[in-house]
């Protein structure tokens, strides 16, 4: 098999964990504290990691490998706390595009740098790809967008963005302890944040089956990106496992019964028109 294939193939498993992820966070957050929520999913990821690290034997990665997974946990926590901040006090419909295209933007941009320009019916692929997700995550009128409004989403984006770079520099013999070393990173800064800013409420009882679910599906998103990103370009895994806001819309329709708009379908089109370029 083609390993571009591969890359496609693990970066939209990577899309569909990251999506159902999100919608089950983002139920659990509407009716609990949002640090709370992150803390205990990215504790349960890390717990998981490290017994799947265990079960299967994975040798111990040199600390280089270690090293990038704990600089991508940091970056990846920064970036999630500024898109929970954002979202917070920020239209949604201008801070989810605009970080969902920053993410999948900065690996491309890098990999120009480092592996040359992709080819041309790819490149066009990832026009449309960052078009798609545009599309699909925009739910509000997003006229008259201040630089303000972009604040929070970008820095988002930038860090979600370096998370797949750092990743990408993990060793190819190496999956599972690297994103340990993230994990743990990146728990030790929301614990930090919790303490600085004293956010101590924790999830109620009956919300821990949504926020395990979560944390075992971000879990999912990030195994499987780093399997799209050893197999393959980066660009490609970045911009394919970008496509996630169409999997957490589509599961909102089908779940909640949210009305998908038609900006959303044609976004969801282009998104799967975006993957049939790239893949070609």
């Amino acid at each position: 098999m083609d390993s571009d294939l591969y890359v496609i193939l693990f970066g939209l498993a990577s899309a569909i964990c990251w999506g159902a992820g999100d919608f089950s966070g983002g139920i659990a957050t509407k009716r609990s504290n949002v640090y709370g929520v992150v803390l205990i999913s990215q504790i349960i990821g890390t717990i998981l990691l490290i017994a799947a690290a265990l079960l299967m034997a994975e040798e111990i990665p040199d600390m280089q490998s270690m090293f990038w997974g704990g600089i991508a946990g940091i970056c990846g926590c920064f970036g999630l706390l500024a898109l929970y901040r954002g979202l917070s006090i920020r239209k949604m419909g201008i801070v989810a595009p605009v970080a969902a295209v920053v993410t999948a933007a900065v690996p491309v941009v890098f990999n120009i740098f480092t592996e040359g320009m992709p080819a041309g019916y790819r490149f066009a692929g990832f026009g449309i790809a960052f078009v798609g997700v545009w599309l699909i995550s925009g739910t509000e009128n997003t006229r008259n967008i201040s630089l303000n409004d972009l604040s929070f989403p970008l820095i988002a984006g930038i860090g979600f963005g370096f998370f797949l770079i750092s990743i990408d520099h993990v060793s190819d013999k190496y999956i599972l302890w690297p994103l340990v070393a993230s994990r743990l990173a990146s728990v030790g800064m929301l614990i930090g944040v919790h303490i600085l800013k004293k956010q101590h409420g924790l999830p109620t009882r009956n919300l821990l089956p949504l926020v395990i679910l979560a944390g075992i599906l971000d879990t999912g998103g990030n195994t499987f990106f780093a399997l799209a990103s050893q197999a393959g370009r980066l660009d490609i895994a970045a911009v394919v496992s970008s496509l996630y806001p169409g999997v957490t819309v589509v599961l909102a329709w089908i779940i909640l019964r949210e009305r998908i708009r038609l900006r959303q379908w044609i976004g969801i089109l282009a998104s799967l028109a975006a993957i049939i370029f790239i893949s070609g």
